[in-house]
């Protein structure tokens, strides 16, 4: 059962919209339709909500302490709620995916992204669910780094909205714990 959705991204309107903040994106969209709010809350470094669903609550986090530093917020949270990793769900962009492409994993390493790197480190777990968005990869010869943190382009982020809109459709059976059945249907494309 997953008690808190963690999406990544950088704080701040230079990086609302850009690619590196699929997580937030995400999260947004998630409370816009259940017509609740975000909260600042310092003690967490971070924004938080708490939406239902499923006949339950489920709380959202975006932190507040930029992409690297994103495992100082989660670890403060899963610790005050005693959480286990495998009540998390983070949702992450993913470069090894096309835009528009979603799937969902659980534990595995980082492969390189500094968001899960720390998270990883301040749970001293990698035991938790992984909503990863596709973003595509950078032509030859750009930097990443200016790639993720750029905005995605129209047709991009047309693809993106939709793979939002097919991951929202399966938040709620992620949330009572049917990682199987939704790994099934995420992971084969349907």
């Amino acid at each position: 059962m997953i008690k808190l959705i963690v999406g990544l991204g950088n704080p701040g309107r230079q990086y609302e919209k850009t690619r590196h903040n699929a997580g937030f994106l995400f999260l947004d969209r998630l409370v816009s339709e259940s017509n609740c709010t975000w909260a600042s809350e310092s003690r967490f470094d971070g924004l938080m909500a708490e939406i239902g669903l499923a006949g339950g609550k489920v709380m959202l986090l975006k932190p507040a302490t930029f992409m690297n530093r994103s495992g100082q917020a989660v670890g403060k949270v899963a610790r005050y709620y005693k959480l286990a990793p495998e009540e998390i769900l983070v949702v992450h962009d993913e470069l090894d995916f096309d835009a528009g492409v979603v799937r969902l994993k659980k534990d595995g390493g980082h492969a390189g992204h500094n968001g899960l790197r720390d998270i990883i480190a301040h749970l001293g777990s990698k035991d938790f669910y992984r909503l990863r968005v596709g973003i595509g990869r950078p032509s030859s010869g750009k930097v990443v780094a200016d790639f993720v943190l750029s905005d995605p382009s129209k047709n991009e982020w047309g693809l993106m909205s939709s793979a939002f809109d097919i991951a929202s459709g399966y938040v709620s059976q992620m949330v009572v714990g049917d990682m199987s059945a939704v790994m099934n249907k995420l992971n084969s494309g349907e």
